[in-house]
């Protein structure tokens, strides 16, 4: 009896997603035609207008996917330092993830600097962030949840746009120092 490996087949669909990926946080969402992704994914280009009508819809499909993906290894992270360093948790998550090999800074950002607010992912991408952070807040017992949050905000994005432009020394412990205070003054 002769045994046959079963060749698992990614959908297309999830193909084109990855490359794109892949492709618009490198390159840009600009500087990555459609062509180049669909030799990326190897799929014809009837199957990518059969997934994605216009590249604006595949945009789209890549912020939300992109926003589930970073929310959940970012939430994870977090987790990891809440306990023993409260806010300042935050920027031990953010240095982790600046240290991976790919890191280009935050897709969403570079979205809205390239198209300002035309795509809503991008944006919503934001105020979903700072509902988590207001969320951790709420959990450290702060008082103003919505106030840290804010503040937290521009600590973080604060540090992504340093991390993004080379500026990393330091840098974790710079936030960390920040959230400490917006922690301290409200406390209690």
């Amino acid at each position: 009896m002769v045994k046959t490996k079963t060749k698992s087949v990614v959908p297309a669909r999830e193909r084109i997603l990855e490359a794109a990926r892949r492709l618009f946080y490198r390159n840009g969402i600009r500087a990555t035609g459609i062509d180049t992704i669909i030799a990326e994914a190897g799929i014809a280009k009837m199957s990518f207008y059969n997934n994605f009508p216009s590249k604006d819809d595949l945009v789209r499909a890549f912020l939300t996917a992109r926003h589930e993906a970073w929310m959940a290894a970012f939430s994870g992270r977090v987790e990891r330092h809440l306990e023993e360093r409260g806010l300042a948790a935050l920027a031990f998550a953010l240095e982790e993830w600046f240290a991976e090999p790919d890191f280009r800074g935050c897709a969403f950002i570079n979205t809205v600097a390239e198209f300002g607010q035309e795509f809503e992912g991008a944006m919503r991408h934001k105020v979903e962030l700072e509902e988590y952070v207001q969320g951790i807040a709420v959990r450290l017992g702060l008082s103003t949840p919505g106030r840290v949050a804010g503040e937290a905000m521009i600590v973080i994005e604060g540090a992504i746009v340093r991390a993004q432009m080379g500026f990393r020394e330091g840098l974790r412990d710079q936030a960390a120092s920040l959230l400490q205070l917006i922690e301290r003054r409200a406390t209690g």
